[in-house]
């Protein structure tokens, strides 16, 4: 049985266990007065159950077909495992990747691992956009790899130029939450 999405739910769950204030500084090099730590929502069991039915609920909504969802790891893999258990409880054969920051130095040298082939058609997961710097490394990977890369879903958009970052790509960015559902508003 799988948990139904619930935004209010989410946005409380992460509000509670994520959202941090302060000075700190993104994996994009930009300086935030707020911090959203969204692995203790993944990794999270109600955490986890509302993202993976949140981002269901997108990628079933897309037009085409998706054979698997997978991004960068470390921080969609938990976001991959837990959608891929919510599409196995409901009869579903969508897979999960993941792609490695650089190729595997031994074994079969991988960058993307997981059961894809070429010509699968694919949605890139992440938790927190800004730039979308970590996402679009994902989706040239992806794309070198051979998979046809069909959008991307993330947990919350920071409204900091990622979505402008992935329609420069040909795609387009679906969020379950923005920085607005929290009362915050885009750092200058």
């Amino acid at each position: 049985m799988t948990t139904p999405y619930d935004r209010d739910a989410l946005i409380e769950l992460i509000r509670r266990e994520a959202l941090q204030t302060g000075t700190f500084t993104l994996a994009s090099g930009k300086t935030a007065s707020y911090y959203l730590d969204c692995r203790l929502v993944t990794l999270h069991p109600q955490g986890a159950n509302l993202i993976a039915a949140g981002m269901l609920e997108r990628i079933d909504a897309m037009s085409d077909k998706i054979d698997a969802v997978g991004g960068m790891a470390i921080g969609a893999d938990p976001i991959t495992a837990a959608i891929v258990t919510h599409e196995g409880l409901r009869g579903g054969s969508m897979r999960g990747f993941m792609v490695r920051k650089e190729p595997k130095g031994h074994g079969g040298g991988r960058q993307v691992e997981g059961p894809v082939k070429a010509g699968d058609s694919v949605v890139i997961v992440e938790d927190v956009i800004t730039s979308g710097g970590s996402a679009i490394q994902a989706i040239r990977a992806a794309r070198a790899f051979g998979l046809e890369v069909r959008g991307v879903v993330a947990i919350i958009d920071r409204l900091a130029g990622g979505s402008e970052a992935f329609a420069a790509e040909g795609l387009q960015l679906q969020t379950l939450l923005t920085i607005r559902d929290f009362g915050l508003q885009p750092d200058a």
